[in-house]
């Protein structure tokens, strides 16, 4: 029996081709993103650059479902939508914010070459490792969350000898196995950890809103929210087994 012609499928199979293949372009946005940020990024336009990063964000963070709502694994089995999700990750989550590091002007100068350098080989690394999340979706390791750091980075903007040690440790921390929580994923405590990540994206906007220049108390809340993420793998092990 011979394989149709596209124009031989029914008009169903057509529709639901397209709509699955419109999820992948959807995905693909976000490689566009990222080139306008790495633009505004040159330019030295950093709050713009972290707002269009933060749009990288929402498209990353709706394609999944909408993918799954389409069952576009099944419709498009020739085109891997992981290995788009991959390239369009270490653009916005990795490339881009490494090169705001390295240029911020935030580090020790003859650090921040090789700190960027180091940022991009670490986490080519860390996204080919097959282990990077643990079977309850906790993350192993430091996880390649380099547009995080760098907008605390720029936050916070400490003296550049501390901001250099501190890449440099999140580059080692990339390969020591502690686990990291992934808000969204892990279902334990999911709804306090889906309000926190709310609370931090406002947040989040009204700093870029203001350039940074942000009072106090919000500095602390999103630097508490940070920690909480950060200790969550341990806070939700000294629980112990869930009951569901």
């Amino acid at each position: 029996m011979t394989a149709s012609s596209p124009d031989q499928l029914p008009s169903s199979s057509r529709s639901a081709r397209a709509a699955a293949f419109s999820v992948h372009i959807f995905t693909a946005l976000g490689a566009g993103v990222a080139l306008i940020a790495m633009m505004s990024a040159v330019r030295g336009e950093w709050a713009v650059m972290f707002g269009w990063l933060g749009l990288a964000l929402i498209i990353d963070a709706l394609d999944g479902p909408i993918a799954r709502h389409f069952d576009v694994g099944r419709v498009l089995p020739d085109w891997s939508g992981d290995a788009l999700d991959f390239v369009v990750d270490f653009l916005t989550y990795v490339f881009v914010p490494a090169y705001a590091i390295a240029a911020s002007g935030l580090l020790v100068p003859w650090t921040a070459v090789l700190l960027g350098a180091g940022i991009v080989i670490t986490s080519a690394l860390y996204f080919a490792d097959k282990r990077m999340k643990t079977d309850d979706n906790h993350f192993r390791g430091f996880p390649a969350l380099w547009n995080g750091a760098a907008f605390y980075l720029f936050l916070l903007q400490p003296s550049p000898v501390i901001a250099s040690l501190a890449m440099l440790a999140l580059i080692i921390l990339t390969f020591v196995p502690v686990h990291v929580l992934h808000p969204v994923r892990v279902m334990r405590l999911r709804r306090l950890n889906l309000s926190l990540m709310a609370i931090w994206a406002v947040l989040a906007v009204i700093t870029l809103i203001q350039n940074f220049a942000v009072a106090l108390p919000v500095t602390v809340a999103l630097c508490a929210i940070a920690f909480y993420i950060v200790c969550g793998d341990a806070v939700i092990r000294l629980m112990g087994p869930s009951r569901s």
